[in-house]
């Protein structure tokens, strides 16, 4: 069966039906392309046709590219991959340019190449559907529009609106397709959807001007003008170096669309075609398209999947839970649960320290409001869902409770015996440490099997990721209802098992660590920072350094140490422990909380680094990319170290777990990911280097040399 069906009615017109054997979506695979060039020399042979409509047997219109095709191509199949382009792209000007009109009945999603295809029609009527979405997200996976998006989009937009949307990847609704001009009408079902289109043909007959795309119309000119404009090249002076200081150089593609963009928009429609296959073969064919498109396709789609969840147990829903501490950490997991319907009881020590917590998500939600994302009724319904609360009692019937207090073993331990005895039977009793092993807090616990780790990021509203922590004696149960809690509430789960620091915080503080290391050994702190930002990090570890609070890790680093003691191990002091305890007990600078850290907050001013950190400047010069590889290795070498450990169970949730959690360098497709794109004889080799000159912390794991041998993959 064709990936098109062809059917021509009683009026001349030929409506293809798009429908991909065996997926639950249209993409735009070996099959569609070898049917869309038999059905265009079906349509080059048709006599008397009036009009070609474009619809979809799916629940969606078309969902893009076949990434699995894209992830396999190589630097060595690019002549074959560019012809291929071509050849796709030639079918669907073939199309635009016969002299008939063409439209598009949208029955939901057009993304990627799904809405390259809508855009060579000449019409679009969307089903009004909210939750439909258009729009061209290849910049996500650091690639570029290849089927003709970039072209097509420049010509009906116009340079200085076509951009953003393109280098952003940004995607939009009915409403707004509509108000830039892309959509030109909607309906209200399928079959209003195919009548309108059907309409539109009968009044448009092959003559009329609406058989062609408006910029193929002698005499076009680009809305905005071309880039030789007063507008537009005032714009295009100050964007490369505008998106290099974003990009620190880190990703081709949204270069890449800028490139092809303006070129393309000084010659024809067909060089401009011709262009952007270029282009796009360039970052097929490259190794971060692969890192990204492993990342935020394979990997995430993996997790959704449930590849980490214990299987045969039936899917949990949370009815109301309760949140145990009204700080930053507890007021965001309320907002994040109440906003997807689940009813939170969110207590603190006193009813006003509560009624805080609940103001953190009237403020969010008032801001939401004022955006126009939701109504004044919505907000409303959400923080009825809040209940703030200073006693236990009102914690009966939950069926998952979250700690979110200090991170104080004894404190922890108080707060869970307190609120368990309300707890559902068979209930989740569930703590937000970030540090402490979850089999010691488990102790505090009448029921250990039912008790897990459910770390979230701060702040808890934009942060993704949430850490599942399992105990020695979390049962498969408990770890599935956690699972789909995190996945209820829209989050994006990863499981680890328990040792201190877990996996996230452990690979996060060799970041910092080796920043503070960097200052110790006398190197600028500004070219520490920007290192770390030309690595792809999104913030330096000075600064990360003075978020976290310089107390916090301190009283982190003594606790470790005082663990290990008691192991009968010892955790040698470093350079780093001597910078955090002299910019604390010498300079009394413990970080952006008390005003003063490695930078100066003055008030109604810009942050800017402290200059007496010069105290540490020394006669040093360690190369930009020496420090860019040691930020990357020191965090991906632990990071297998986890993995070799069994703190990880799976590489997907590794590299998921830095991009998402610790914001590792996401052009590398994440820290486990880095070791592969590197090639592991060379990153066997470099971390070799990298230990006889910095010490242990860069020695390879047993895992790496191993896989390295093998000519395997991590």
């Amino acid at each position: 069966m064709s990936a098109i069906q062809y059917h021509k009615n009683a009026d001349q017109i030929v409506i293809l039906t798009l429908d991909s054997a065996g997926q639950s979506a249209n993409t735009m695979n070996a099959e569609f392309r070898s049917a869309l060039d038999e059905t265009v020399q079906r349509l080059k042979a048709e006599t008397g046709l009036n009009g070609i409509i474009f619809r979809s047997a799916k629940k969606t219109f078309f969902a893009g590219g076949d990434l699995d095709e894209l992830i396999q191509v190589q630097p060595e199949q690019a002549a074959g991959f560019f012809s291929m382009v071509q050849k796709l792209k030639a079918d669907l000007r073939a199309v635009e340019t016969l002299g008939v009109p063409v439209a598009a009945a949208l029955n939901g999603a057009a993304l990627g190449g799904g809405w390259e295809l809508a855009l060579g029609c000449h019409y679009r009527i969307a089903l009004n559907d909210p939750k439909a979405k258009f729009g061209l997200p290849e910049v996500t996976l650091g690639l570029l529009p290849g089927g003709g998006g970039i072209v097509r989009m420049v010509r009906l937009l116009g340079l200085q609106t076509a951009l953003p949307l393109l280098m952003e990847g940004r995607q939009f609704g009915v409403a707004q397709a509509q108000a830039l001009g892309l959509i030109h009408d909607t309906a209200e079902n399928e079959q209003e959807l195919l009548d309108k289109a059907i309409a539109w043909i009968k009044g448009n007959p092959p003559s009329a001007k609406a058989a062609q795309q408006p910029f193929d119309a002698k005499g076009y000119k680009i809305p905005g003008g071309g880039p030789e404009s007063p507008a537009a090249a005032q714009m295009l002076a100050v964007a490369p170096a505008m998106l290099r200081d974003k990009t620190k150089g880190c990703y081709p593609a949204p270069e890449a669309i800028l490139a092809a963009a303006v070129e393309g928009a000084q010659v024809d429609v067909d060089t401009a075609l011709t262009i952007e296959s270029r282009y796009f073969t360039y970052l097929a064919t490259g190794q971060i398209s692969k890192n990204m498109i492993g990342a935020f396709w394979h990997g995430l789609n993996a997790i959704k999947a449930g590849a980490s969840r214990p299987q045969g147990i039936a899917k949990w829903q949370a009815g109301k839970i309760g949140v145990l501490g009204a700080g930053m950490m507890g007021a965001g997991i309320a907002y994040a649960a109440a906003c997807k319907g689940i009813a939170v009881v969110l207590k603190d020590v006193s009813l006003e320290n509560a009624e805080k917590g609940k103001a953190y998500s009237q403020k969010l939600l008032d801001r939401q409001v004022a955006q126009g994302r939701i109504s004044a009724e919505q907000r409303s319904r959400i923080l009825s869902l809040i209940t703030a609360a200073a006693s236990a009692a009102d914690l009966q019937g939950c069926g998952l409770i979250i700690e979110a207090v200090f991170e104080n073993p004894q404190l922890k331990a108080e707060v869970t015996q307190e609120a368990e005895a309300y707890l559902n039977c068979g209930g989740l009793m569930a703590s937000n440490t970030s540090t402490l092993p979850i089999s010691e807090l488990a102790k505090a616990s009448k029921d250990a099997q039912n008790f897990i780790g459910l770390h979230f990021f701060s702040p808890v509203d934009k942060m993704q990721l949430v850490e599942i922590i399992k105990g020695q004696a979390t049962s498969a149960e408990a770890l599935a209802k956690a699972y789909d809690f995190v996945q209820q509430i829209g989050k994006i789960p990863i499981v680890v098992n328990d040792r201190r620091g877990f996996f996230t915080s452990r690979v996060f503080g060799t970041f910092v660590q080796e920043g503070l290391r960097l200052l110790a050994e006398g190197v600028h702190p500004a070219r520490i920072e920007m290192a770390a930002l030309k690595a792809g990090m999104p913030v330096g570890p000075l600064a990360i350094q003075d978020e976290v609070s310089l107390s916090l890790s301190e009283h982190v680093a003594d606790e470790t140490r005082k663990a290990l003691r008691a192991q009968g191990q010892e955790l040698p002091l470093s350079g780093a422990d001597e910078v955090i305890r002299r910019m604390i007990h010498e300079f009394g600078r413990k970080g952006k909380a008390a005003g003063a850290g490695f930078y100066d907050y003055p008030e109604g001013g810009k942050k800017q680094l402290w200059d007496g950190l010069s105290c540490w400047k020394k006669d040093i010069d360690v190369p930009e990319q020496e420090m860019i590889d040691r930020f990357l290795f020191v965090q991906a070498l632990d990071a297998l170290r986890c993995l070799e450990e069994g703190v990880l169970e799976s590489a997907v949730d590794g590299n998921i777990g830095s991009i998402f959690g610790i914001g590792f360098a996401p052009w590398t497709g994440g820290a486990l990911q880095f070791l592969n794109q590197y090639g592991l004889e060379k990153a066997l080799l470099r971390a070799n280097t990298l230990q006889a000159k910095y010490g242990e912390r860069f020695k390879a794991p047993q895992m790496l040399r191993d896989k390295a041998a093998q000519g395997g993959k991590i």
